[in-house]
């Protein structure tokens, strides 16, 4: 199906290339991509993609991979410890609160996000990269003093201006520093990163939880801000960024000239219904595990919940990086919307058959579909976007996404209370429908070079 959106002329491509004020050619129809053979990359092997890169594209991978690793294990850190904190007399939350919490948090992370893509853009990758990381984990080991819902919603929003600024850059760095023909699969790893940070979160969850409570698990959060010591020795500016024009780095209006705006709309949509499902369901397996039956979950205990939890996020590493290779291979857009169609539907089925044994071997296959997609978003904006606004389009197509997901935490907290989670899973099972709905107005991207 040709994309509606207007297709720029032959010679905006060369005119940004020699002024930088002009963007890349983004509305290319997906019927103009004939199906591709497998990438050289994929057929010469599995870390072909790491071999042709240079050292100063594996210093940015690392740099992007553990940012992305400590992000996801701080935020997730609350969806783990979400049913202890509503058990906790102190606290005194509700589901319908301990949702809101997380939605603040969300929305916060939005704006951060948006923000920090304009300043990675203008000054450079690697300080914005290092400031997100530093406040993201900061506010999370404060999160551990809270004495009352007000106060953790405080640091939940601070922490979340950092977490939102960290993907966009992270994304930016690894986009500009790898071959165009690996630029998939490196940034699949990347994303498959989140899944090892919240396995990790789940695990320092198994060990803290016992020893020194919720308050405890908040502390060990702390920990990622040293790793701003070696991004700030080790990681290099890429060459496009130092030789983009300072004058059009970071300018928003961008994103919205004719020839790219329908374009930046349906990605923002895209994603946005991308993360109501995941957030819908990631925020509250945890708890949909550990609360009793009487509150609607399953009554695992809090060291059984954190297995299945590692459980899912072995499914989702492997959906990350999976997603690298395929997509690769055949296509941004094939690869996004099978995932999505496949998640829509295993959702509501892990929401509806509460057989612990049956959501053991279920939970991995709703986070390989349920989240693997993610891997492409940064590859796609990539490849529409010229470097002095990537950053920048990077922090706003995500980043819009998390203010719709701000809602989710909530609505399913809300839902399942009232009628259960298989309803509330449901729910979030049909954003996954209307995000396969929004590629018809996004363009097939595979492998441009970047400018």
């Amino acid at each position: 199906m040709a994309t509606p959106s207007p297709k720029p002329q032959p010679s905006a491509l060369s005119s940004q290339r020699s002024s930088g004020s002009q963007l890349q050619s983004s509305a290319r129809s997906a019927d103009a991509v004939a199906p591709a053979a497998l990438s050289p990359g994929t057929r010469d092997g599995l870390l072909t993609w790491w071999r042709e890169a240079d050292a100063t594209a594996h210093r940015a991978f690392v740099a992007a991979s553990l940012g992305w690793m400590l992000d996801s294990f701080d935020v997730m850190l609350y969806a783990m410890v979400v049913a202890a904190l509503i058990e906790d007399p102190t606290l005194n939350l509700s589901l319908g609160m301990a949702g809101i919490l997380n939605s603040v948090t969300l929305l916060a992370a939005a704006a951060g996000g948006i923000a920090f893509g304009v300043i990675a853009d203008r000054i450079g990758r690697k300080r914005a990269l290092m400031a997100s990381v530093l406040i993201f984990s900061i506010f999370t080991a404060l999160c551990g003093v809270a004495q009352t819902a007000m106060q953790l919603a405080v640091f939940r929003v601070l922490l979340g201006l950092g977490m939102g600024g960290e993907w966009a850059t992270g994304a930016a760095l690894v986009s500009e520093s790898f071959p165009a023909r690996h630029r998939g699969k490196a940034l699949a790893f990347v994303q498959s990163a989140w899944a090892v940070g919240y396995g990790l979160a789940a695990l320092v969850n198994m060990i803290a939880m016992p020893l020194w409570g919720w308050r405890g698990v908040f502390f060990v959060g702390v920990a990622p801000a040293l790793f701003t010591l070696w991004i700030r020795r080790s990681v290099e500016e890429p060459v496009l960024w130092k030789t983009a024009a300072p004058a059009e780095r970071g300018r928003f209006g961008m994103l919205f000239q004719p020839n790219i705006r329908s374009v930046t709309i349906a990605i923002a949509l895209m994603n946005s219904c991308c993360l109501f499902a995941w957030w819908g369901l990631n925020g509250w397996v945890p708890a949909y595990l550990r609360l009793s039956e009487a509150q609607g979950g399953i009554g695992l205990s809090s060291a059984t919940m954190s297995w299945f939890v590692i459980a899912m996020q072995v499914g989702m590493w492997f959906g990350y990086v999976s997603f690298g290779f395929i997509a690769d291979a055949i296509g941004r857009k094939r690869t996004y919307v099978v995932y999505v169609l496949t998640a829509a539907i295993l959702l509501p089925l892990y929401g509806f058959l509460r057989i612990p044994v049956v959501l053991l071997l279920l939970g991995p296959f709703v986070a390989f579909f349920g989240t693997g997609y993610f891997s492409g978003l940064g590859a796609l904006v990539a490849e529409l976007y010229p470097t002095t606004i990537r950053a920048t389009a990077a922090g706003f197509c995500y980043n819009f996404g998390r203010i719709a997901s701000a809602a989710a935490p909530y609505t399913v907290g809300s839902v399942a209370a009232t009628r259960g989670f298989g309803v509330a899973f449901t729910i979030a099972g049909a954003a996954f429908l209307l995000a396969a709905v929004a590629w018809i107005w996004i363009p097939e991207t595979k492998n441009r070079e970047l400018v």
